[in-house]
């Protein structure tokens, strides 16, 4: 048996198949996971590389679980799941893990001890898992101390995250040793089943509902609003479950698009994301979906109570005529069904886009003649809109509207576009007889003559 390190008192290397009591599936859970972690080399390397932590091949990944640490407390109800080490030549990091799962939920005291605990027996990390959303690993849906990460990182994966990570190296045929792809197809079968209680994001909060009904009523939604401040932080909840979704339906990554100062201040993009929702009473998101022909656009309209998914390609500048360049894009959208699917004309100088339903534009292509007639057509979009009436309000039924939406949109019109291109240069004839090359001399010469030489 291998020895343990010498800062754990008690700890067992993690195993595939955890001998437990029936009512330890916390226990079980963990335990096969972080073995599958430590086993399969592509898994665990894709799982530490969302902790800011490289794994190459000769790396070395440990992990156990029913740990206990010789510094600090021990109660016995309340200990770590788990610790995963990594060693790289020399250099080790280690990784306090605490699982939760089904309905449980990670709790602030818990997660603020395991920090402190982390910090006395010199691990870098603490990595939570259940099932609530974080827009990053580094952004924890718990609230924690400035103080309580000072020394240590606090990172989060979702159980949907791992699911994701799981499947996109299995559809993407990413695991080299067969047996080891054996280890990861069960995983993605466990995880997968109701009993492991892995679940996504299925409903918004309460203050939803309310605000839906505030607008509905004519009121106006303050960018100081503790309800809007609610409805957005479930927001990048459902936004983060919908890159998952997308990721596993399209077996590549699909991350939620930010600028820069969003992604390092996420209260920085909340302030942003209030002011827009208090003006517009709008939620606005995008995704982007590696090699697609644009971002995946979503806009939630309070007042209007619809959702719309839409994508955006500029228009091609080597026609001249708006219907030419409309009829570019509706050969690429040829064999769509048009139910609920809408084209946004964006045109230069004032006014905003102009907008008609594909299926008017595919019998009259003209019918956009007189929207801006002394404009030029820059943008297309393509849009599918679904008014969810009463159902939009309804906190579940939202959530499984906007689930359904958004993959149905880029499966039926957003993976079918294009991107315009302009043609690769031509090699120009040159002349091959004398009388052509002198005919070319005359004809340069008369092209650079001067008025007066005229």
């Amino acid at each position: 048996m291998t020895a343990l390190p010498d800062y754990l008192e008690r700890g067992e290397k993690a195993r595939l198949f955890p001998v437990l009591a029936d009512t330890s599936k916390e226990g079980r859970t963990i335990s096969i996971v972080l073995a599958c972690l430590a086993h399969v080399q592509e898994f665990g390397r894709a799982m530490l590389a969302t902790v800011g932590q490289r794994a190459g091949p000769r790396a070395q990944v440990i992990c156990y679980t029913e740990i206990c640490f010789k510094k600090g407390e021990k109660p016995k109800s309340d200990r770590p799941d788990g610790l995963i080490v990594l060693k790289v030549g020399n250099r080790e990091w280690r990784a306090l893990v605490e699982a939760k799962v089904g309905n449980a939920e990670l709790d602030q005291t818990q997660v603020e001890r395991y920090l402190e605990l982390a910090r006395l027996n010199e691990v870098d990390a603490v990595v939570t898992i259940s099932n609530q959303f974080a827009p990053t690993p580094d952004e924890h849906p718990i609230a924690v101390s400035k103080r309580a990460t000072a020394k240590v990182a606090l990172y989060h994966w979702s159980w949907m995250h791992v699911l994701t990570q799981v499947e996109l190296l299995l559809h993407n045929d990413e695991i080299f040793d067969k047996d080891q792809e054996a280890i990861l197809l069960e995983l993605s079968r466990f995880l997968s089943h109701d009993s492991a209680g892995v679940k996504g994001f299925d409903s918004m909060p309460a203050s939803w509902s309310e605000l839906v009904q505030s607008v509905a009523n004519g009121g106006a939604i303050s960018p100081r609003s503790v309800l809007a401040k609610e409805v957005l932080e479930a927001w990048y909840q459902e936004t983060r479950d919908l890159s998952l979704i997308l990721s596993r339906k399209l077996g590549v990554h699909v991350t939620t698009r930010l600028p820069r100062a969003h992604r390092v201040d996420s209260q920085a993009r909340l302030k942003f994301d209030l002011e827009t929702l208090s003006k517009s009473s709008a939620i606005l998101t995008a995704w982007d979906i590696k090699d697609a022909a644009g971002t995946l656009d979503c806009c939630v309209d309070l007042k209007t109570k619809t959702v719309t998914a839409s994508m955006r390609v500029r228009a091609p500048a080597d026609r001249v005529k708006a219907t030419s360049k409309l009829n570019w894009l509706l050969r690429q959208l040829q064999n769509v069904t048009p139910d609920d699917l809408f084209v946004r004309l964006h045109w230069t100088g004032a006014g905003s886009f102009t907008q008609h339903s594909l299926t008017t534009l595919r019998e009259n292509p003209d019918a956009i003649s007189q929207d801006r007639p002394n404009a030029q057509l820059h943008t297309l979009e393509i849009c599918l809109v679904r008014g969810l009436a009463a159902r939009f309000g309804q906190r579940r039924n939202f959530i499984a509207d906007v689930e359904t939406l958004v993959p149905e949109f880029y499966e039926r019109a957003g993976q079918r576009l294009k991107p315009w291109q302009p043609s690769a240069p031509r090699v120009r004839e040159r002349p091959t007889t004398v009388e052509e090359i002198e005919e070319e001399v005359q004809q340069q010469a008369l092209a650079h003559a001067s008025p007066a030489s005229e």
